[in-house]
This record gives C-alpha cells, structure tokens and sequence, in this order.
C-alpha cells in the first residue's frame, strides 16, 4: 500500500507516531513521546501553529532560527508560485534565479564578499567553505573552537566542537584543532606555524548556549588570521538576517570574514537553500577559471525554486524592517527575562543579541538526593534541565521551545522576527508561573514525570 497526499491528514496522531517509529527513527519518537512533544501540528502561519486538537501554540523555536519570516511567508509563496513553472533543475545553463540571488547577496553581506556557491543545507555550506579555505591557501590545517556547532556531515562534524556527535564516527576528518572560544591568546599560539588554511568561528555561539564573544573578539581575530597567512570563516548559519538585530552579527564589530557561512533564513522558512560566499581573491585562488571552476559542485544547489525563496526573504527582511524589529523585540525580551533572574535563583544566565537569546538554568552540584541517586539525579539535571521547562511551557502554555544542542541547561529562543510584544509577554507570563510554582529542579521533575506518566499512559 502506499499513501497519497491526500490521505495524510486523515492519519490520526497515533498513527503518524506508529509509522514514523517504524519507517523513520524509532529513538527519536520515543523521545519526544516522553514528554509529549509529539504533537501533530496541521497548520502554522506567523509565529503560530495549531495542532489537530485545534490548540494554538506560539513558535520560539523557530526551526533553530530558520523561520526568520515566520511560518508560510506569503511572499516567499507569492514568489514561488510565480517560478513554478519554470525549468527548476536544468544543469547545462546558467541559473538566472541564482544570478540574481548572488548579486542580491553581494549587496546585503559585509563589505568585500562578492562570489557565491549554492547547496542545500548549512552543513553543506560548511563543506563548501573548508574545501575553499584548502584550495585557495593550499594548507590544511583548520581551525575551529570549543562549544562550535557547525553541522553533522565529516567535514562540518571534525570542525564542530562537541564529543558527542563526534565519538561514533570516529577518526574524522584529519587536520582539525580546536580552541577556546573567545580565547586569541590561544588562537594565535595555533596559527604561529602559518601552517593553518582558516579558522572557522560563530560570530555567536549558538549550539554552544547563545555564547557571545567579548568587543572585538573577531576583529582582532582576523587580524591574527592575515597576520599569519590564514583565512577567516564566519558562520552565520544561524546569525544570519537579522537574527541578531543586525542583517549579519559580524557587523556589531564592522568586520568582514574571508568566507562567510549561510543558511537557515535564506530558504525563507519555506525551502532548503545553504551557500557561502567569498572574496574575489579567495575565489579567484580556489574556483577561478575553466580548470577549476567544477572543482565543487551541487546538483540541486541553486536551483530555481530555492534560489527564488531566498530573493524573496532578502527583500521582505530588508523591506520590512525586520532586522529593527528584531532588535526591538530583542531587548524587550532580555530585559523581561533579567527581571525574572533577579527573582529566580534557578536562572543562572541570560544572554543573547537581538532575538536570538539563552536562558541557561542552575543545576545543583551535589546533595542528600545526588548522593543516594550514585549521581544520577545530577546527571538528569546536567543533560534534561533545559528539556524539562521546555515540556512546561509546550504542554501547559502552549509555547514551543527547545534547549541548545552543546548545552542541554539553555533554553534557546529564536522566534521568527516578526514576533510582537504581546507574544513576548505570554512567554514571560508562562515563565513567571512556571518558576513560581516550581522553586527549584526537583519540583520540576515531580512535575516532568507526571507529564511522563500521562503522555504514556494516554497511547
């Protein structure tokens, strides 16, 4: 038997589970089971989606900061409806629709960045850029740091900075070192050899916990990087258009990278588009030419559609202001959040730029429970902490959120930017009472097992 489109929302709730389990990733669906996370959602416009019970939920999680415009922008739809009819995979031609988002993007990106490869994915992108980084400098080493998240395919996976994802697929790819982040003391005892092609970094640590760099950290940076022949990659995958408040996060230090990283919100929440783009010289030394122009190449890397979604986004993000409005909204959303850690202990952090920011929580070290547990009652805080309110305000608030993937204790909020104040006050007013009536970790988790229980006990 096979299924047709239109049989789909005829499945119900069990069902979808069932198959998804059978056919897809069995662990991942008990996962998000276990807290009952697995919530068939039937509609999404804006910020909001509805699940087939018709309840309404308000998006911070945003696709990890890739629904800039939020859910079903009818731009991006206009824009797509207007291309469909076009040749969207025809190899032998020059793709007029990535043309124009190349020159689009040259306009909008640091100052100096001009020459643009299209894929499909940040991962990708990532990819993209290391092998630029390898032929245009003709060393290998590379540079990344502690915390980094930069993908899960080889290259991207070596460059990325947690044990994790790395131990099964081990060896890796050679030539990858790491170093703290926000450390040039130790950056520039790796680059002093001069046998390093680039350092790749994230203007913003975002898998990390939403880790901001201190004033100048990548400007100064770079200038290790040229000073001993290197390159410089940013990533902004997850910064990028306006997430920050900024159309890239670099530009708070006015500094552009040799090679810059994107994805995410280029697809206009709508489809799967990643590139990087480069200096005239980094290309010219790594692509330039007839030889060495197919040296990386992507079948479905800009391809009509996705290049058409991401003119769209471009020009809706600039034209309506949304990098402002992601400021604005940003620091209405710090500030509500600082007012809550001054009232609440089990808050230890808040942090971020624009409306892209992290609520880190206290997890307790040690303890009479700790103890008797052999550790494991910490262990549970240390990885489920950020998990556990994250289930608190889907089920009992209607608001999706997630932790970081390098720091399970961050809760990361990255709504789409065309959030409103009264959703960043629903979002308040939920962590208010979650933490009103949960005083500490323990309480929390008396609280997450009855969720647990019921989620189970109801399939």
């Amino acid at each position: 038997m096979l299924y047709r489109i239109e049989d789909v929302d005829k499945l119900s709730r069990t069902e979808i589970r069932k198959l998804y389990a059978e056919y897809v990733n069995s662990g991942l669906a008990n996962m998000l089971g276990l807290l009952n996370f697995d919530k068939n959602y039937v509609k999404a416009e804006g910020c909001y989606v509805w699940d087939s019970d018709g309840k309404k939920y308000i998006d911070y999680l945003g696709a990890y900061g890739a629904l800039a415009l939020g859910h079903n922008p009818p731009e991006v739809l206009e824009a797509l409806s207007k291309v469909n009819h076009k040749p969207n995979l025809l190899q032998a031609s020059l793709s007029t629709y990535a043309a124009i988002l190349g020159h689009n993007l040259a306009q909008v990106a640091p100052k100096g960045l001009k020459h643009t490869f299209f894929c499909n994915s940040g991962a990708e992108a990532v990819e993209g850029a290391l092998k630029a980084a390898r032929a245009a400098t003709g060393k290998t080493k590379i540079i990344s740091c502690e915390g980094s998240f930069h993908g899960k395919t080889f290259g991207a996976l070596s460059a990325t900075g947690r044990e994790k994802y790395q131990k099964p697929f081990m060896p890796l790819v050679p030539g990858f070192e790491k170093v703290p982040y926000n450390d040039l003391n130790a950056l520039e005892e790796k680059l002093k050899a001069k046998d390093v092609a680039a350092f790749i970094v994230e203007p913003i640590q975002g898998e990390g916990g939403v880790i901001v760099p201190e004033a100048g950290y990548l400007k100064k940076a770079k200038e290790l990087c040229h000073r001993y022949d290197a390159l410089i990659i940013f990533d902004e995958i997850q910064t990028g258009f306006g997430r920050t408040g900024k159309m890239f996060a670099c530009e708070y230090e006015d500094v552009s990278p040799d090679i810059m990283t994107l994805a995410k919100s280029l697809g206009g929440g709508v489809m799967p588009i990643g590139a990087f783009i480069t200096t005239e010289d980094v290309w010219n030394r790594a692509f330039g030419g007839m030889e060495k122009a197919l040296l990386h190449t992507s079948t479905f890397g800009g391809n009509t559609l996705a290049c058409a979604a991401g003119i769209a986004a471009i020009n809706a993000i600039v034209e309506n202001s949304l990098t402002q409005n992601a400021q604005e909204m940003g620091e209405y959303l710090l500030k509500g959040l600082r007012e809550l850690k001054g009232r609440y202990p089990i808050i230890k952090d808040v942090r971020g730029r624009g409306l892209m920011i992290g609520l880190e929580l206290n997890t307790p070290q040690g303890g009479l429970l700790n103890m008797v547990t052999g550790g494991a009652l910490g262990n549970l805080y240390k990885e489920y902490a950020g998990a556990m309110v994250a289930g608190e305000l889907l089920n009992k608030h209607q608001i999706i959120t997630a932790y970081t993937l390098n720091n399970p204790n961050v809760i990361r909020l990255e709504p789409p930017l065309i959030i409103k104040r009264e959703d960043i006050d629903t979002l308040l007013n939920a962590l208010e009472d979650i933490l009103s009536k949960n005083k500490g970790l323990f309480s929390l988790t008396l609280s997450t097992v009855k969720t647990a229980t019921s989620s189970l006990f109801s399939k």
